[in-house]
């Protein structure tokens, strides 16, 4: 495994690669768990080379957000890098991302104004612009992110498409834990009895889908349903319940034509704040 930590080195790496190499890319903010390694597992199975960034990006947190206590820990991290076979692992500091006299951004339109858009003006700007910025220095043939974080991944297909970045966008599906939530690096967060609590947010969203196969599509109904499984935990403050288009995220409306939809939530537990989503299909 070959650890770069500055822009140079990791272009050095793609600059040695032999003809017919493909590059399958995971972006991470680290405090890895086993969700990260299924893209892992997943960029193996596609590519010759397996490269891993690790760098909690500033840009995309708020200023009354987590930045400084969002989980670290690059030992481990590494460890178990290795573990998963990784051959390269891009772990940039932020002067190396954002050096003196940055003032580059790249803003995706639309898509980015609706759920975590609304609630944290700024954070996919942030996202955005690093993303394409780690694009550019490792210039990956496939790009690997969670159905977790569903918006972000229909902001980051857009702007792939919307600036032509010669590589293919792999969604993968949402690892879980035993109970049904969603694995997080912010689930470290959680007390046992909001532990117990989070369970909440796939509770709500597997009501949805019911109620989805079950022939109902209407958008109101559907949010109602969600709204009504949280309200029944004291513990759980959403942010917002969303039935949506998947891909530009506007909300479901009641004339019951959709043929798919993203039912979504942000819901915050304590001091922590989890977000979830199911997508809703036709058969």
């Amino acid at each position: 495994m070959k650890i770069a930590t500055t822009i140079a080195e990791i272009r050095a790496l793609h600059a040695a690669l032999i003809p017919g190499d493909t590059v399958g890319f995971v972006p991470t903010m680290g405090y890895l768990h086993a969700g990260h390694i299924s893209l892992m597992e997943a960029a193996r199975r596609e590519n010759s080379i397996v490269a891993v960034s690790i760098f909690v990006n500033p840009t995309q947190f708020g200023p009354n957000e987590d930045f400084s206590r969002y989980p670290r820990d690059p030992e481990r991290d590494l460890v178990m890098l290795g573990d998963a076979g990784v051959d390269w692992v891009f772990t940039p500091s932020v002067g190396e991302m954002y050096p003196d006299g940055f003032s580059t951004y790249v803003e995706v339109r639309g898509v980015t104004q609706r759920l975590e858009g609304e609630m944290r003006p700024g954070h996919f700007l942030g996202v955005a612009t690093v993303v394409a910025k780690l694009f550019n220095i490792v210039r990956p043939t496939r790009a690997y992110f969670g159905q977790k974080d569903a918006q972000q991944a229909a902001v980051l297909r857009k702007m792939v498409a919307d600036l032509a970045f010669p590589l293919q966008m792999v969604v993968v599906p949402t690892l879980r834990e035993p109970d049904g939530l969603a694995m997080s690096s912010r689930n470290v967060y959680l007390a046992l009895d909001e532990r117990q609590a989070a369970v909440c947010l796939h509770r709500a969203l597997s009501a949805a889908r019911a109620q989805w196969r079950a022939g109902e599509r209407r958008g109101s109904a559907l949010r109602a349903t969600m709204q009504a499984v949280l309200s029944a935990e004291p513990l759980a403050r959403p942010d917002y319940v969303s039935v949506a288009d998947p891909i530009t995220l506007e909300e479901l409306d009641d004339s019951g034509t959709a043929t798919q939809a993203l039912a979504s939530l942000a819901v915050r537990i304590g001091k922590t704040r989890l977000i979830d989503n199911f997508v809703l299909a036709d058969a």
